[in-house]
């Protein structure tokens, strides 16, 4: 996990401050010369604070503003007002093509890949056992301290094991390190590259990054001219957003909040995670082992992707039920026919899975929840002030909890236990490096006969790329809130017959 996870940086600062500028202008329907402003309003000093000219932070903003408007990073033209190519954008396309996650080259400041240094630590020691231990000779020992022959070093780290003063230290790209299916490499520069046929778009790169170089297609500004253009658009909202928005905004809050903005309905994603969650233990009572030798889950799409990319042996043993959001989305979708339905949520993928064919006509947006919490401000929505409190009882408490790492497996267990009387080993993939390494494992044929859950960013939803606060934190939120369900079990939820048969 990112060491910058849940951590308020000058990086953090600047991505959330571009939505915020984004969301004005759809709400205040302005022209398209106004887009040329951002960059001056959010650098506005007149010496560069950052980097290391002004006219490189105001450049990298504007790349984040083609990207925040969900443009093409590759295809810009770099060297031309925003507005010329923004105008066109709006009027022509409008809409997010993959890739959805890219690096913005300009601002990649190059760092070391894989590599290990000796640090001040090192005290020149008698017995130097890290040029002893190395098989490459790769080690001298210099007037003051060791020194590693970059040249020869082979990144073994047996030297950093033998050091008895901890004078050696892995130093690793951050957002290679926080890939767990090793898609970022190097290009013709020694920038970060991103190879999209190994990506799985989980966005855990966009968090780790120091120098915020990477970042993601947005839809923020479309969503809004829905709203305002009065379309019905009715929101699906994910069980990790309790909380995100500080102690003091109730689940209820937000809600209301959401009408306020214009949103007609909204509903929980823990909804369809009920109905997933029986769907799938329907699948593994009748599959398993008959039909196929284990089954793996379905809710997190970075996890499907790493089985169609990395794995692809393996993949006819995810399941092909339908996740949480498509159920969710259809549920409104069955009442409200003509209305456009926003996912709202802690997820880059989910931007991905809502373009595939399967799921284009059920999800017409997806936003985060940095995203939202951008929109409330450009709205001038204060969430602690809102005095409505809408009740939330769509889902049960297994349900809910599908946030959390291991949740989605438990719920389906539960399921399994109570309506086939089946107790399957459950094994739990957590984070990208996992989910590759656990489908290996059943590819093996070590797996047989379990339920397999898979979740790209660790500690489940609540690590997601989109969220605003530290994991373990989101994780008591979301164990609160699916306390507080009127249902224990997915089974026991009244509301999926109603919505099952409306």
């Amino acid at each position: 996990m990112s060491k910058l996870k849940g951590v308020y940086t000058d990086i953090v600062k600047i991505r959330r401050m571009v939505f915020a500028e984004l969301a004005r202008l759809a709400l205040k329907n302005t022209e398209c010369e106004e887009f040329d402003k951002i960059p001056y309003r959010i650098i506005d000093t007149e010496e560069a604070t950052y980097r290391s000219s002004i006219f490189k932070e105001r450049a990298i903003v504007a790349a984040r503003v083609r990207m925040g408007l969900g443009m093409n990073y590759e295809t810009n033209q770099e060297h031309k007002l925003l507005s010329e190519g923004i105008r066109n954008f709006l009027k022509n396309d409008n809409q997010l093509k993959e890739p959805l996650v890219n690096v913005i080259r300009f601002a990649c400041e190059k760092c070391p890949t894989n590599a290990h240094f000796v640090t001040d630590n090192c005290r020149k020691c008698l017995a130097h056992p890290c040029s002893i231990v190395c098989p490459v000779d790769a080690i001298t020992i210099e007037e003051h301290a060791a020194v590693i022959d970059q040249e020869k070093c082979i990144n073994c780290g047996k030297c950093k094991e033998a050091c008895p003063y901890e004078a050696i230290v892995n130093y690793e790209r951050p957002c290679a390190a926080a890939c767990g299916v090793d898609a970022i490499e190097n290009d013709e520069y020694n920038r970060a590259k991103i190879n999209h046929d190994k990506c799985v778009s989980c966005g855990q790169c966009i968090i780790a990054c120091p120098f915020g170089a990477i970042a993601d297609k947005s839809m923020i500004f479309q969503l809004l001219k829905s709203i305002e253009n009065g379309e019905d658009v009715r929101a699906i909202i994910a069980p990790s957003f309790v909380g995100q928005f500080g102690p003091l905004v109730s689940a209820g809050k937000i809600v209301a909040a959401l009408k306020k903005l214009g949103i007609k309905e909204v509903r929980e994603v823990s909804l369809g995670a009920d109905f997933a969650s029986l769907h799938e233990a329907e699948l593994f009572a009748e599959d398993i082992p008959e039909k196929q030798s284990y089954l793996g889950t379905s809710c997190c799409p970075s996890w499907t992707y790493v089985a169609e990319k990395h794995v692809p042996e393996v993949k006819d043993n995810i399941s092909e039920s339908s996740s949480p959001m498509i159920f969710a989305a259809q549920s409104v979708k069955e009442n409200s026919q003509n209305s456009k339905v926003v996912f709202i949520g802690p997820c880059v993928s989910k931007k991905l899975e809502a373009l595939s064919a399967r799921v284009k006509d059920e999800v017409d947006y997806v936003i985060t929840f940095e995203e939202l919490a951008a929109i409330f401000v450009a709205a001038d929505i204060e969430l602690t002030k809102i005095d409505a409190e809408e009740e939330m009882t769509d889902a049960s408490y297994y349900g809910r909890a599908y946030a959390n790492a291991g949740g989605v497996a438990e719920a389906i267990r539960q399921n399994l236990n109570e309506k086939y009387l089946l107790d399957p080993p459950v094994i739990k993939a957590d984070g990208l490096a996992e989910c590759k390494k656990t489908l290996i494992k059943a590819k093996a044929g070590i797996l047989d006969g379990y339920l397999v859950e898979g979740m790209a960013c660790e500690g489940g939803c609540v690590g997601g790329p989109g969220t605003l606060l530290a994991t373990n934190r989101g994780a008591k939120y979301v164990n609160k809130f699916a306390e507080e369900s009127p249902y224990k079990f997915a089974f026991e939820n009244d509301k999926l017959g109603l919505e099952k048969n409306s």
